[in-house]
């Protein structure tokens, strides 16, 4: 134990260290208040034993400024000329003792020992705390089950690399959020993180927002536009959806993994890009190799450390620690609850949208709550019989692959029907896509009501 002890009578100074260090600690020695004050400064002591009277300010200042340094490190204040008032003064002003001269060496070594094993439990506190944390969220996650912990483990054991991370997981499994949070773990989290959706642009605009462009390079190109490989520069780009990426695109961002360079739109100038990628796919980049829609080349370089996420009802467990997250994130305050058989419902339920559908679901039983506390199944998973089907203990056995298909298809009319028929707005609420929406509505024989959409 590192102990700083101001005191400027020499007599106290020569007896207490030599006992204090005969017991194994380190005592670091200033007379004044000024070598007190530079000594928490510079030594940063884990114990503080100051006399309250001694040259220059006085004991009271070092303790002051140790408690302003550190609340956590014990000061035990010492005085021959002790009165009720100024032990009060000390204490309130943060010392954990109040010590008269003349006093037993002894004793005081003891009351450091007590001061040691206060500071070890409290690390070791601190420490647990940090695990738990560590195995409940990180973030923007949230979960306890052994799949999060693997997901977590990965994060904390990649972030600090510049290695180039592939995501993988459905539509709602939060994989802008692991993104995230290796920016905000990394030694570029002072960098910009910037994400990009390659399903949300088509193939021209998405070459230009990624590359930039020169002013003439194309009939609207009025000005020089920086584009987002640039705006990354120093920190973290996410490309979201990757899967989505034509493959002209493709054979450019190939360049930009292996050389870290590439040029404007209507440009010849090479500029150099100092950015680690983070990529994301709602579907197996194997396959979509074997099938001719992504380049080998390009999956093996982005592929370098997979993290897969998992889907939510493959975590159920964790559904009741996410609640409570959401009700806390979106409930304003207020004292929001679920039943058990509600909470049991929720944990049986499907959830094809994942993470993202659940926090909907939430918020739009908050929105529906008004007076009430305690949030009604029905506002959570609707009322048509086919959605509550997924949530109860059917009578008749159907196949999973028929339940999962008319709860997605139910869901996309309602939330089409609230959307007024609006194609970007529903696509928007279901966390997807507009592409995605469209070839689902086509797969499933879904019209939007009015087709406002286009």
């Amino acid at each position: 134990m590192r102990i700083l002890l101001a005191e400027d009578e020499v007599t106290i100074v020569v007896t207490l260290r030599d006992a204090l260090e005969a017991a194994g600690h380190e005592v670091l020695h200033a007379a004044d208040t000024g070598a007190a004050l530079a000594s928490l400064e510079r030594d940063r002591p884990e114990v503080v034993l100051s006399d309250i009277r001694m040259p220059g300010e006085g004991g009271m200042a070092v303790l002051r400024r140790s408690v302003a340094l550190d609340p956590r490190r014990p000061v035990v204040m010492m005085t021959g000329f002790g009165t009720i008032d100024q032990a009060v003064e000390a204490m309130q002003a943060g010392a954990v003792n109040y010590v008269q001269k003349p006093f037993r060496n002894e004793s005081m070594v003891r009351l450091v020992g007590t001061l040691s094993r206060v500071i070890d439990l409290e690390d070791e506190n601190e420490a647990l705390k940090a695990e738990l944390r560590g195995h409940t969220a990180f973030g923007e996650f949230v979960g306890n089950s052994p799949e999060m912990r693997k997901v977590f483990q990965r994060i904390r054991t990649v972030a600090p690399t510049d290695a180039t991370v592939l995501i993988e997981g459905e539509s709602g499994t939060g994989k802008e959020c692991v993104a995230r949070a290796l920016h905000e773990a990394s030694d570029r989290a002072a960098g910009p993180f910037v994400a990009i959706s390659c399903a949300a642009l088509p193939e021209t605009l998405l070459e230009g927002e990624l590359f930039g462009h020169e002013k003439g390079a194309f009939t609207d190109a009025r000005q020089d536009k920086r584009g987002r490989f640039e705006l990354a520069d120093g920190g973290t780009f996410f490309l979201d959806d990757i899967d989505d990426m034509p493959l002209a695109v493709q054979v450019k961002l190939l360049r930009v993994l292996q050389e870290r360079t590439f040029e404007r739109l209507g440009s010849e100038t090479t500029r150099e890009l100092d950015i680690r990628v983070v990529a994301a796919t709602k579907v197996s980049l194997r396959e979509a190799v074997a099938a001719g829609r992504f380049r080998e080349d390009l999956f093996y370089r982005i592929n370098v450390v997979p993290i897969v996420l998992p889907r939510l009802r493959d975590r159920t467990g964790d559904v009741p620690l996410l609640i409570a997250h959401m009700i806390e994130r979106h409930g304003r305050g207020r004292p929001y609850s679920v039943s058990k058989a509600t909470l049991a419902a929720l944990e049986r339920h499907p959830w094809p949208g994942n993470v993202r559908e659940l926090e909907n679901a939430i918020q739009r039983a908050i929105a529906l709550a008004g007076d009430q506390r305690e949030l009604a199944l029905e506002d959570l998973v609707g009322v048509d019989p086919r959605w509550r089907g997924a949530t109860e203990i059917p009578g008749e056995v159907r196949p999973l692959r028929e339940v999962l298909r008319d709860v997605e298809v139910e869901h996309i009319r309602r939330t089409l029907a609230q959307c007024s028929g609006h194609r970007s707005q529903t696509a928007d609420a279901l966390g997807i896509s507009r592409k995605v929406l469209w070839e689902k509505m086509r797969d499933h024989g879904i019209d939007a009501p009015g087709d406002e959409g286009g």
